[in-house]
């Protein structure tokens, strides 16, 4: 079978082929990918090419596809994995998958399975290491969106507290405690936003900050403090650029913040989550930096005589996949607040290696479809002349300007195929 995919030669070497697949193994899974979304570790492993860590040293020889947020339906199962899977099921793939100690990865290490393309063949470790997840949604971009979800649900459960004088530490967030959200209204921090205020583990408090009000007033018009308030949190969104800590100090009465996450690689937003962290407080670093060098000051008197501490995670588990995908199938969550641009695999090329540079949140792409990407605030004007963009333009207003299962039927139905 033929498949289009956007393959990695080197660094920023990009390229969408069209070459053929071998057929599938005994213990491969043959598949056809539906959607991807557009990470930056694919902009990083683009740049850096065979220097990446999960990038083969003979990438320019034997090229790979990129893409790890992925979602589609099985085609074909080898005999192997005949009992567990079937034609027709969809799936979602948790790329992580730490085979035999190995940092390879789909998206960034095979030659024939990677998100950016239209038919792949799962490799027989997928398998092994539990990581093809069996996915019953109804839209395929929420199965996409769950990899970058797990990494948020994995971030709650990384972060941690103690008991004076237990030396045993308790995982997640405080449950019940105050929490902040620093740098928090782009993409990943709707995402921990939503979770936060609808997960079984919930906080008292969650205070999201930024400097752009546009991202905050965007931001509290899809995860509104009313629908907080139903599920028993406060939600307080703060412009950063006009107040400054000590009105995120308030909302805590003084004492500080029990759990921080920083959504910015940013020296100045590090150093104010450490100044308000309170008492056994924990600061989760969630934003990786691209400068191997970044540093930022941390008061280890607090460390010494408050307990304050910090945690970090570049991704989830299974464990976490799993539970961002059934909260996903039953509506608990709605990744769909991540996503602001949507285009076909023909955009993958340029999306990827400009990705900093694009303004918004999530890119979803659609692999069997041409189209430019295309910002979701942007329908309105294009529909104007185009049926179609009129047509979704009046699917996401539906859903409160945001992308919808409806919009992505809609779309595969009827854009052009690449």
């Amino acid at each position: 079978m033929k498949t289009k995919a956007v393959r990695l030669y080197g660094k920023d070497d990009l390229r969408l082929e069209e070459f053929e697949l071998p057929e599938i193994k005994d213990c491969e899974i043959l598949a056809k990918v539906v959607s991807d979304s557009i990470c930056m570790s694919s902009f990083k492993a683009a740049e850096q090419g065979a220097d990446h860590k999960r990038v083969p040293n003979d990438v320019a020889k034997n090229p790979t596809i990129i893409g790890h947020e992925f979602c589609g339906e099985i085609i074909k199962v080898g005999s192997k994995w005949a009992k567990d899977f079937a034609p027709g099921q969809k799936f979602s793939i948790q790329p992580a998958m730490n085979y035999k100690g190995s940092l390879y990865a789909p998206g960034y290490s095979y030659q024939f399975i990677g998100g950016d393309s239209t038919y792949v063949v799962i490799p027989n470790e997928v398998m092994e290491t539990n990581c093809l997840l069996k996915y019953n949604g109804e839209a395929y971009f929420y199965g996409s969106l769950a990899e970058p979800m797990s990494c948020i649900v994995g971030g709650f459960h990384v972060n941690y507290h103690m008991q004076p004088g237990i030396y045993k530490h308790e995982m997640g967030i405080k449950e019940g405690g105050s929490f902040a959200i620093l740098a928090g209204a782009g993409p990943m921090g709707l995402g921990a936003i939503d979770y936060a205020i609808h997960s079984d583990r919930k906080p008292s408090l969650v205070a999201v900050t930024d400097i752009d009000q546009a991202r905050l007033d965007r931001a509290s018009s899809i995860l509104s403090p009313a629908e907080a308030e139903k599920n028993g949190v406060k939600l307080v969104y703060v412009n950063t650029a006009e107040k400054g800590e000590e009105a995120l100090m308030e909302l805590t009465g003084g004492k500080g913040y029990d759990d921080i996450f920083v959504f910015a690689p940013v020296k100045s937003v590090v150093e104010m989550g450490d100044r308000i962290l309170g008492r056994d407080g924990c600061m989760n670093f969630f934003a990786g930096p691209v400068d191997s060098q970044f540093k930022a000051e941390f008061n280890f008197y607090n460390v010494h005589y408050g307990q304050t501490h910090l945690a970090s995670n570049s991704g989830g588990n299974t464990d976490d996949m799993v539970e961002a995908l059934k909260m996903m199938e039953s509506g608990t969550i709605d990744p769909s607040v991540m996503v602001t641009h949507v285009g076909g695999l023909n955009a993958v090329v340029e999306t990827t290696l400009n990705l900093p540079k694009i303004r918004g949140g999530k890119k979803l792409v659609y692999t069997h479809i041409d189209m430019p990407l295309t910002a979701i605030e942007d329908f309105e004007k294009l529909g104007k002349t185009d049926p179609m963009f009129a047509q979704l333009d009046k699917l996401v207003k539906e859903n409160n300007g945001l992308w919808s299962a409806k919009a992505e039927k809609y779309l595969l139905a009827n854009a052009k195929e690449i």
